[in-house]
């Protein structure tokens, strides 16, 4: 069959449901997925996690997809409706050899796509599987087996993975806050709900029905036009601080009480240092984009900080390779190393930080205000048609510092550090710097965006 190779992404697929991720890509996707796992489990019968998200098209995609997996031989755990955090604690959780959720996650309504896992949640990436897959997709080289698959209704998966991780943060005091939260109309909602069960909280709900229409606005809240009205309504409610998730809800954004989003590489630090108490001198890992704040916060609590690349599958594999306790990337995932696998954590995570406002007295920016040591560019992307000859010429002009290369090139100078890397799967450089002083940054910045554009 024919494949579209674009939509095989370096940590999930995702492409457009019309035309790109189809019914008939779903069933051939479950196909392969059994022939591949059934090379890396010889002799085992597979048992196989199937979940999926609020989209349109997530439902029938599911269909197919079960049925690809079940006429080659896999029996089939469907878990219904839940956050991707959800389906990654079932797979461990069912003790399963693998599983695949239906989710484009915070991409736009015309996009759905899989988040594709081992056993206890393992991801399964460009490199790590997916061009393995692909092939068997194209050759239509699939297991041919007797045996057909039995499909089990798992129930209660999103109450059982959010009291997992209500467990897993601690019983420490938590005052009554009043919250803001902003589900964006995804998955955020479910395990929310769970949480504020749980817990005695004043909390207003914003863009709660999940709909993966998303009638409201983009389910991203790393983009801050997404948080505007949400913003709006903590100032005008005196709330404490502001919650957002994403549209698969494995991501979350905190706003303090002046309406701020906190910098996700603070959190980050906070709940490493948090980590770090329950076990102390452990390592954790924490990407390459500029956020220095988070090694700081981890060397001053005696932690060993961990670089990784960029992406989810990667963070994750080096938590594996050197046994961190806790992870974090600047995007908004925060990862655990749970009983049932590694994976995100976000209701495990907003405990915590419900925890440390409770513990310290004060509001939630007088808390996070001695962490505001650098100024951060944000990141910018520039479309580069030869990605690798402006990273040279990058590398050339800053010859004088330390440079690292561990996921593009990373230029660090006693006052300012900066990383640009290329896209996985588009013409762009993704550039990021920091520096000392919001001077520093600017200027700084602006010579390394000249070089880039000169480049382009």
């Amino acid at each position: 069959m024919q494949v579209p190779h674009h939509v095989f992404k370096a940590y999930d697929i995702r492409g457009l449901s019309k035309g790109e991720i189809t019914q008939a890509f779903a069933y051939a996707l479950g196909k392969a997925y059994v022939t591949f796992l059934t090379k890396e489990n010889p002799g085992v019968d597979l048992r196989v996690v199937v979940g999926h998200d609020m989209r349109e098209t997530s439902p029938v995609l599911e269909e197919f997809l079960i049925k690809g997996l079940t006429e080659c031989g896999a029996d089939v755990f469907q878990v219904g409706l839940v956050s991707t955090p959800a389906y990654y604690f079932s797979v461990g959780h069912l003790e399963a050899q693998g599983g695949l959720m239906v989710t484009a996650s915070h991409n736009p309504a015309q996009y759905n796509g899989f988040k594709v896992v081992r056993a206890k949640a393992v991801p399964l990436g460009g490199e790590s599987g997916f061009e393995q897959m692909r092939d068997i997709m194209e050759q239509e080289t699939f297991l041919v087996t007797e045996k057909q698959g039995i499909v089990t209704q798992i129930e209660a998966i999103p109450e059982k993975a959010a009291e997992a991780e209500i467990t897993y943060a601690g019983d420490a005091l938590i005052k009554k806050f009043k919250i803001i939260v902003d589900s964006g109309n995804g998955m955020g909602a479910q395990y929310l709900d769970a949480l504020f069960e749980k817990i005695n909280v004043d909390v207003t709900r914003m863009y709660w029905d999940m709909d993966g229409t998303f009638p409201n606005h983009e389910s991203n809240p790393m983009k801050e036009e997404t948080l505007i009205e949400m913003k709006k309504r903590l100032i005008e409610e005196q709330a404490d601080l502001g919650i957002a998730t994403d549209g698969d809800g494995d991501r979350i954004f905190f706003i303090d009480n002046t309406g701020k989003t906190v910098e996700p590489a603070i959190i980050r630090g906070m709940l490493a240092q948090v980590m770090l108490r329950r076990f102390p001198g452990s390592t954790i890992c924490y990407d390459v984009r500029p956020g220095k704040i988070t090694k700081d916060l981890i060397e001053e609590a005696g932690g060993k900080p961990s670089l990784t690349k960029v992406g989810h599958s990667l963070i994750k594999a080096q938590m594996r390779e050197v046994g961190a306790m806790f992870g974090g990337e600047s995007s908004g995932h925060f990862f655990y190393r749970y009983p049932t696998g590694i994976y995100e954590g976000p209701v495990t995570a907003i405990i915590q930080i419900l925890q440390e406002l409770t513990a310290s007295g004060k509001t939630f920016s007088e808390l996070t205000a001695p962490y505001y040591r650098y100024f951060h560019s944000g990141e910018i992307n520039y479309v580069v048609e030869d990605k690798e000859a402006t990273l040279a010429r990058i590398r050339v002009a800053y010859a004088d510092a330390d440079l690292m290369e561990l996921d593009g090139l990373t230029v660090t100078y006693p006052t300012y550090w900066f990383n640009v890397r290329p896209s996985n799967t588009e013409s762009l450089l993704r550039f990021t710097l920091e520096a000392v002083d919001q001077a520093t940054m600017e200027q700084q910045r602006d010579e390394v965006i000249h070089l880039i554009q000169s480049a382009s």
